[in-house]
């Protein structure tokens, strides 16, 4: 696992737009993994600029979803689908086709969640999935005491991730109780994990995810076992890191050809 330590949530951003440009000059069919959320906004800002500017054709990408809600309407605006093609999709200048993503309104949920499953495999797997966490270290929706060979699942939301995810709501009541979510087996099938945390109340999560025991109890802790996987942190994030100085040197003394 690699550790880079950013001064600001700007700055992780344009790091990691990077990142996905650079697949995409390699790689221009490549599928990439997209989480919602406050977070991963300054990457997908960034990388929309590149592709304004033309210094990277995303015309032929494919963008995948992590998790979805289960039960709210088709077309609901915090669908996760509606936001990945309002801030992703469209922004990139790509049609609705580009993308992958479960059916969070399907009668028969399970059979949706092994669909979704089934479908990145035979998209050719995900070439770098987006990652953010929970203050309890969830990654997707893999809440707590998930197992870390899951495979993508209904799963129930604790009240905690209702709350902060709450104020894409009108209120706590709106938001739903149920989520289709990659699990943490699929999500460690991507050939590159990037994960990215911004603020101070991340600060607990990172520190017991990084450098604590891969555990269920901390889902993201198992980024330690996948054998490419980046964590992006700003300094807010990274306050709780014991091994801050030995991320920052070993970063500042990388070599450029290795890129993220």
């Amino acid at each position: 696992m690699e550790v880079v330590i950013v001064p600001d949530a700007m700055a992780g951003g344009e790091l990691i737009a990077e990142a996905l440009a650079a697949l995409l000059r390699r790689k221009p069919d490549a599928l990439l993994g997209v989480a919602t959320g406050s977070t991963p906004l300054p990457i997908y800002q960034a990388l929309a600029a590149r592709v304004r500017a033309g210094s990277v054709d995303a015309s032929r990408a494919r963008i995948c979803q992590l998790d979805e809600y289960v039960g709210l309407p088709a077309g609901h605006p915090e669908s996760y689908r509606s936001v990945v093609l309002r801030e992703v999709v469209e922004p990139l200048g790509l049609g609705a086709d580009s993308f992958l993503g479960p059916d969070g309104a399907a009668e028969d949920v399970q059979g949706a969640c092994e669909a979704y499953d089934r479908a990145l495999r035979e998209a050719g797997g995900v070439d770098l999935q987006l990652l953010g966490i929970g203050t309890d270290g969830h990654i997707g929706f893999n809440e707590p005491c998930s197992s870390l060979a899951s495979r993508t699942r209904i799963k129930t939301l604790t009240q905690q991730t209702r709350k902060d995810n709450a104020r894409f709501f009108d209120s706590l009541d709106e938001v739903p109780h149920h989520v289709i979510t990659q699990g943490i087996g699929t999500i460690l099938e991507a050939r590159h994990l990037v994960l990215l945390a911004t603020g101070e109340g991340k600060a607990d999560a990172v520190a017991r995810a990084v450098e604590g025991p891969v555990a269920a109890l901390v889902p993201a802790s198992a980024l330690q076992l996948h054998p490419h996987a980046t964590v992006v942190v700003d300094e807010a994030a990274a306050a709780r890191l014991k091994l801050a100085d030995y991320f920052r040197a070993t970063y500042a003394a990388k070599p450029h050809w290795q890129g993220l």
